[in-house]
């Protein structure tokens, strides 16, 4: 049977989420900790809704595995609770801190974390005060020695917004498409006064978020004009003025997915290969 993994990690730690030989990944660090309670020798095979570099963080990424259903069963136990709340409190005996399964479900016949998604929302936070980020929030806020003004930064973030090809903001890679629809992205400040971004869109090419940031500073700092990120993207690759800025400021928040009877025909289109009108 299909599982659904709801999840959030502290990626300060992990070498991304991808498995990879002798490194510490959420990947191999969650299917390690399945194959434990559920008694399968190497872990069930995951598939995430988005693969996040190392030192980036989640609060709400989703994950699936194919699990055989006896062993699924076998979870509760000689206890009266379903397996969907058993593995909950069994993965957190055997996880790390720094990683926690915070909802688990029989996945809805066609669902896929990876290709049933219609879209993903980071937040990048950012604190320009002079005496850097709180404490608390060393971990996953960037520091930024120059004031910013996010009413300019939310202005040049918009203009970038829509049906694109982001090959200026992404790490090139062969045969990959470069082509994504971003929703939504704006600037606001919290209550600690810590910039926010928050990215919208269908998918993300690898540093895609952390490029779109980068391309804003400038803006938020005074140096370019509003329209300069949206001329950088016309230009159609990478450019080295725009700083990929630190991972540790970004978290993925959400995935978000469609109607149930919607989940099969979604992950056929997002297979598909993108390309402009």
């Amino acid at each position: 049977m299909r599982v659904r993994l709801d999840l959030g990690y502290d990626g300060t730690d992990f070498s991304g989420w991808a498995a990879q030989p002798g490194r510490r990944t959420v990947e191999e660090t969650l299917s390690t900790g399945l194959g434990t309670i559920l008694r399968l020798p190497g872990g069930p095979k995951l598939t995430v809704a988005g693969r996040t570099d190392a030192g980036v963080h989640a609060n709400g990424q989703v994950a699936h595995a194919d699990i055989p259903a006896d062993a699924w069963n076998r979870l509760p136990g000689r206890s009266d609770r379903a397996p969907e709340q058993a593995v909950l409190t069994r993965l957190a005996g055997v996880l790390p801190g720094d990683i926690r399964v915070h909802g688990a479900s029989i996945a809805a016949e066609g669902f896929d974390a990876r290709f049933s998604a219609i879209n993903r929302r980071y937040a990048y936070r950012i604190s320009d005060h002079p005496s850097g980020p709180p404490p608390l929030r060393r971990r996953d806020v960037l520091s930024h020695r120059r004031p910013l003004d996010e009413a300019a930064m939310t202005r040049a973030a918009r203009t970038l917004t829509g049906l694109n090809d982001f090959a200026a903001f992404c790490k090139y890679r062969e045969g990959a498409t470069t082509i994504r629809t971003l929703l939504a992205y704006e600037w606001h400040r919290d209550e600690q006064g810590l910039l926010v971004a928050t990215v919208l869109a269908d998918a993300f090419c690898h540093s895609m978020v952390r490029a779109l940031v980068g391309a804003v500073l400038p803006v938020g700092e005074g140096r370019k004009p509003d329209d300069w990120p949206a001329q950088v993207l016309t230009e159609g690759h990478r450019d080295p003025r725009v700083a990929v800025v630190p991972p540790h400021g970004l978290v993925l928040e959400e995935v978000g997915y469609p109607a149930d009877d919607e989940l099969a025909a979604r992950a056929k289109e997002s297979r598909a290969v993108r390309t402009l009108p």
